[in-house]
């Protein structure tokens, strides 16, 4: 086994459970789950309680982890760095950054997590960034997996990354999510991303809770539902 412990947080993600089996054989070890909690940040603070470790891999719902990585040759966090993040590919617009990746992350960091929209960059340290690719999030599953993966992303480029991305490099991102759609629901991302550069822009100040909005799958999906539900075949719904 490696020396860290894993958690795959899962919400709603269709194939949440294959890519849980393929984490833990690539991990080579079992992989802890948590599924279905309302409230990321509720959700995040939740994954602290499951590891034994100083230290744990975390994975999303829609983490599609590479067969290459080499979970034995990961280093451990330096004094001071409250997470690492391996970078993971869009298979929607063939972007590869941080979005989606696994993460190493310091268990005591994120029990103690501070407020912020994009929730682990309210972790008390440093972030780390690793010029490495682990694998694939695949949030490209559905209509609405795709559309609310485009909306939330560029709702924070737009509005401005917490994790102090460069303004340019957050015009480029955006321009590839709005612009390019790989995929049988790559249209729907591209649905997704422009409409959260609008709500970034104006949107999001006539809504009671704000920004934080975007972190509420409720209203993530009535607002889907609401602008493109009669858009989609019955089944897709």
């Amino acid at each position: 086994m490696t020396g860290f412990d894993a958690v795959f947080l899962s919400f709603d993600e269709p194939l949440a459970s294959v890519l849980h089996a393929r984490s833990e054989r690539v991990l080579g070890r079992p992989v802890k789950r948590l599924h279905g909690i309302r409230g990321m940040r509720r959700a995040y603070r939740l994954c602290a309680e499951l590891p034994d470790a100083e230290a744990f891999f975390l994975a999303d719902g829609d983490f599609e982890i590479d067969d290459r990585f080499a979970p034995g040759a990961v280093a451990p966090l330096d004094e001071g760095v409250a997470m690492r993040v391996w970078q993971a590919v869009n298979p929607v617009n063939g972007l590869t950054y941080g979005y989606g990746g696994l993460k190493l992350v310091r268990t005591a960091a994120l029990k103690e997590m501070g407020e912020a929209v994009d929730v682990l960059a309210a972790l008390p340290g440093k972030v780390e960034f690793a010029k490495i690719v682990a694998g694939t999030t695949r949030f490209d599953q559905s209509p609405f997996h795709a559309w609310r993966a485009g909306f939330r992303e560029c709702a924070m480029l737009a509005r401005g990354c917490e994790y102090g991305t460069a303004p340019a490099d957050a015009r480029f991102r955006i321009a590839a999510w709005t612009d390019r759609g790989d995929g049988p629901y790559g249209e729907w991302a591209i649905l997704g991303a422009r409409e959260g550069v609008s709500f970034a822009a104006t949107g999001y100040r006539t809504e009671a809770a704000g920004f934080e909005v975007i972190n509420d799958p409720s209203w993530l999906h009535g607002r889907f539902q609401h602008a493109h539900g009669a858009a989609l075949p019955v089944g897709a719904r």
